[in-house]
């Protein structure tokens, strides 16, 4: 027994020391680079693109109102309009969140990316033809869907990226999309300057910008290789997640990553991809599943996006010029991409507000900013995993929409205090997060399963028969398994 378990230690030693040794590849990189920049670049990119080009948008409204009806639009009204056009963005990511495991599950992961970009440039002809076409409705369709990209892609991208990823490389490949999502920010930020394209003549090519890294993205993915879990485990072909891995990996010898796919295969080779519903009332997974909503709903209900959509509302009423507005809003963008890649008013009021806002986007981008995303793959094998995503990401849009659509009126209520609603989820968010949740990092799927089981109540299970207990949820009154394909019935 003990030289049962001293070879067993020599070869764990081994293995650690290869992976080490093992070194990242241009293919690995560069599908993290492109697949992000098609997806999570222009997630980020939309989440700031409104905000320079507000007062022109707001008077393309009145305009549009005045030549339909004859009369000037009201305030209400137009701040209701508005507020609809920033957060309908965000009722389309709950459509292609809540559409994106069928289309993963049909086109796989690099299929459903590439697939994705149509979604882009149909939105970037609407957003560029509105002020044209004299028409505020295609400008609103075309931010929905857009959204429906942003919600298909943040679904399948932390899929494919952290499928492609060695674990010891995988937070850091994961960070590929959180930086990304920055860098969108920023450069909407930029290119929103008045000597750019923030101007009444100019603020449309702002969204035709949408379509070029769509583009891009169109050009290079096709020559990298599908995700190799995806295609051992969902397609049955060996020879390509073979081939996969060996590019992604850069060696030719990937016997133990392919072992390591097969180990939770053979788990799961009589099952197939948990439904929604079956996953809702796993016990097996229920923590899991809790701190992925958690996690989801801190992230979008921590201030962020207040900040980028209304970021020169909140400078404005805490007293900045209008004139310095554009070049205020740009430093928040630059603040967030560097820390992503590492009463009565008085004079130094506005400064101090500025202050608080660049310390929030440090500490977001610093920490939790692209987390959430690769936490809920982490959590769940690969059964669970759509279904997971699906729910991640319901809860996520939903989050961002109450956002989007109830602040200017949070704003208009509380005032300076109206980040204190944020400031009470931030710490209860917190609170839950070091109780409950586990270190991942180096770990595998299964690994992280386990971890799990203590908190949930349950034996720690081989991954069979965890999956086991899954699907033993929905068997009928007499107790006997229900056909396999009914099981795949999703929300």
């Amino acid at each position: 027994m003990d030289e049962q378990k001293d070879d067993q230690t020599d070869q764990d030693d081994s293995t650690n020391n290869s992976e080490k040794k093992q070194s990242l590849t241009a293919c690995l990189l560069c599908a993290a680079f492109f697949g992000s920049l098609g997806s999570s670049f222009l997630y980020g990119y939309n989440l700031s693109v409104v905000n320079a080009p507000a007062l022109y948008i707001k008077a393309f409204y009145n305009k549009t109102w005045i030549e339909r009806y004859g009369e000037p639009i009201s305030a209400e009204t137009v701040t209701l309009l508005w507020s609809i056009t920033v957060s309908i963005f965000s009722i389309g990511g709950l459509f292609g969140a809540l559409s994106a495991t069928l289309i993963i599950k049909v086109l796989g992961r690099k299929g459903t990316l590439l697939l994705n970009n149509s979604f882009a440039v149909i939105a970037a002809v609407l957003l560029s033809l509105g002020e044209m076409s004299r028409s505020f409705e295609m400008l609103i369709i075309g931010r929905l869907i857009m959204g429906v990209d942003s919600g298909i892609a943040l679904s399948a991208l932390p899929m494919y990226l952290g499928e492609i990823s060695p674990k010891h490389f995988r937070g850091m490949i994961g960070q590929f999309n959180s930086i990304l999502i920055c860098l969108g920010v920023f450069t909407g930020q930029v290119l929103g300057l008045p000597e750019l394209l923030g101007q009444e003549s100019t603020w449309i090519y702002l969204f035709s910008f949408l379509a070029l890294p769509a583009m891009l993205q169109l050009c290079v993915l096709p020559f990298l290789p599908e995700s190799p879990r995806y295609l051992l485990m969902e397609r049955r072909d060996e020879a390509g997640a073979e081939k996969a891995f060996q590019r992604f990996l850069g060696k030719k010898d990937v016997s133990q990553e392919l072992e390591e796919v097969h180990m939770e295969s053979r788990a799961q080779d009589k099952l197939h991809t948990v439904s929604v519903l079956q996953l809702l009332k796993s016990p097996a997974v229920r923590w899991q599943l809790i701190t992925v909503i958690i996690t989801m709903a801190c992230y979008q209900l921590c201030g962020l996006n207040a900040i980028w959509y209304y970021t020169n509302g909140i400078l404005r009423e805490a007293g900045f010029t209008e004139s310095i507005l554009p070049y205020i809003t740009l430093s928040t963008g630059a603040i967030e991409t560097l820390a992503a890649i590492i009463s009565d008013r008085v004079s130094w009021m506005p400064y101090l507000s500025y202050v608080c806002i660049l310390a929030v986007i440090a500490s977001f981008c610093s920490g939790p900013g692209g987390i959430p995303f690769i936490l809920t793959g982490e959590l769940f094998e690969q059964s669970y995993r759509p279904a997971a995503f699906m729910i991640a990401g319901t809860v996520n849009w939903l989050s961002n929409f109450t956002v989007g659509l109830l602040f200017p009126f949070i704003q208009e209520t509380l005032q300076s205090f109206s980040f204190l609603v944020f400031v009470a989820v931030c710490i209860l968010g917190s609170i839950y997060l070091y109780v409950v949740l586990p270190e991942t990092k180096n770990k595998t799927f299964m690994d992280i399963s386990q971890s799990f089981a203590k908190i949930n109540k349950m034996p720690i299970p081989s991954p069979g028969q965890e999956m086991e207990l899954v699907l033993s949820i929905n068997s009928d009154t007499n107790g006997k398994a229900q056909d396999a394909t009914k099981m795949q019935t999703s929300l």
